[in-house]
């Protein structure tokens, strides 16, 4: 260990020692219609953070021409608040079912030219006949997940969506029809793991989908009313898919990244989201699709440079209880190290990226992605501008894990523990 190195880690010990809960930033009397307000409520996604969070950081680290972008855009937070605030934004992640997200919710469309199409294809789901579906889904996961009934009904209403000739309407009916598969399915209903429940209620999809088009359209019309009092339409508000160690950006083009990376082996979404991979042909395997995550346990290992001394000692504390995690762990943070390489590189001088992420535990061992994460910037030549603690009371995660694989678990579990009752926004500084 170089004497640098060595200040870095003293560094980072003392500044996270000294860190106390900031209770402003918990947003602890928000509601759930309060954190779904105009079109945050399109669809549900794991692990998502408060638009709040975004929306403050936003407008205390950015002003009206600068460009704010999220490298894990997930379902587009960051990309709406900036465009209510007035930023131009780029939301960047590697799934294509977050970006079709995304692209929905920043999408505004004239509240009446909405209605229309809505009624129009309201009227021809009453006409539904069996005989009436052109392409019959085939495919065995979808048959694994989906009642015979269920399947038929759902591949007619894609078949009208994909027949709507409008854009913006046909991206704002994917969202709805995406939202409604897990409800449509026999997947355990209250879990975030992959559960069949055979005695479940499966909803009727015709139903289901008129019925989220309610609560969407008043969304949309919301943020339509929204951007129409600040004249903000034109707003550049670009969603791309790409890697977050290659973002589609020049050099030095920003000044504010607000983003929630994924957790090491807590969040499997390729598994999460493969219900709408499959309908909409974004996969034909589930393991070729895992496989393009960061943190995820299903990629081939590498030898990276972690650049951060946290990071080796919890490596090597995982490797006398499990070699396969620490290996997962040992390509996380280092596939990790190579993005915010590519943030600096986008970053103008003085611009900030703040990172919003919690700690776990693997295997007993205490995972600190918060202090890995900021150790790693300074060796990229950061500076801390702030570290904030907050509670997390509404933010949408499963409230239990596993404490020896770190995945989220069923209500059942014996060994349950709460899961990232706190977390951390680093904000970090190019200098």
């Amino acid at each position: 260990m170089t004497k640098r190195e060595q200040d870095w880690s003293s560094d980072i010990k003392m500044i996270f020692n000294e860190v106390e809960l900031d209770e402003s930033w918990s947003f602890a009397d928000k509601t759930r219609k309060d954190t779904a307000y105009v079109t945050h409520g399109f669809h549900r996604y794991p692990a998502k953070f408060i638009p709040q969070l975004a929306n403050r950081l936003i407008c205390k680290y950015s002003r009206t021409e600068d460009l704010v972008v999220d490298p894990f855009c997930g379902c587009g937070t960051t990309s709406v608040e900036s465009k209510i605030n007035g930023r131009r934004s780029i939301g960047v992640d590697i799934n294509p079912v977050a970006t079709m997200i995304s692209k929905a919710k920043i999408t505004a469309i004239e509240p009446s030219r909405l209605a229309t199409n809505v009624v129009g294809l309201q009227n021809k789901l009453q006409s539904y006949k069996v005989e009436l579906v052109k392409q019959y889904p085939q495919h065995s996961r979808i048959d694994y997940w989906f009642y015979e009934d269920q399947k038929m009904k759902l591949a007619y209403l894609l078949q009208l969506i994909n027949e709507t000739p409008d854009t913006d309407i046909r991206n704002f009916y994917l969202c709805g029809f995406s939202n409604i598969l897990k409800n449509c399915s026999i997947w355990l209903q209250k879990s975030s793991k992959p559960t069949r429940d055979f005695r479940k209620n499966v909803s009727d999809p015709f139903i289901a989908f008129n019925r989220h088009l309610k609560v969407m359209m008043r969304g949309n019309n919301s943020f339509f009313r929204h951007l129409q009092k600040d004249d903000r339409f034109d707003i550049q508000s670009d969603i791309h898919i790409s890697d977050a160690r290659c973002l589609p950006l020049e050099s030095e083009s920003t000044m504010l990244i607000v983003t929630s990376p994924p957790y090491v082996t807590s969040y499997e979404y390729a598994d999460l989201h493969q219900l709408t991979a499959f309908w909409f042909d974004y996969t034909d395997s589930l393991p070729s699709f895992r496989k393009k995550f960061i943190g995820t346990a299903h990629h081939e290992s590498k030898q990276l440079n972690l650049n951060s001394q946290v990071a080796e000692k919890i490596v090597s504390q995982l490797k006398a209880n499990s070699r396969k995690i620490a290996i997962e762990v040992q390509t996380y943070f280092g596939e990790m190290y190579q993005v915010f390489h590519e943030m600096k590189r986008i970053l103008r001088g003085g611009g900030k990226a703040c990172v919003v992420i919690g700690n776990t535990g693997l295997k007993g061992v205490e995972i600190l992605n918060a202090e890995v994460f900021a150790e790693q910037f300074l060796h990229l030549g950061f500076t801390v501008e702030s570290i904030i603690k907050r509670e997390i009371p509404s933010k949408i995660l499963p409230s239990i894990r596993d404490p020896n694989t770190g995945k989220f678990a069923k209500s059942s579990c014996n060994a349950k523990v709460l899961a990232y009752p706190t977390e951390f926004i680093l904000v970090m500084r190019k200098s």
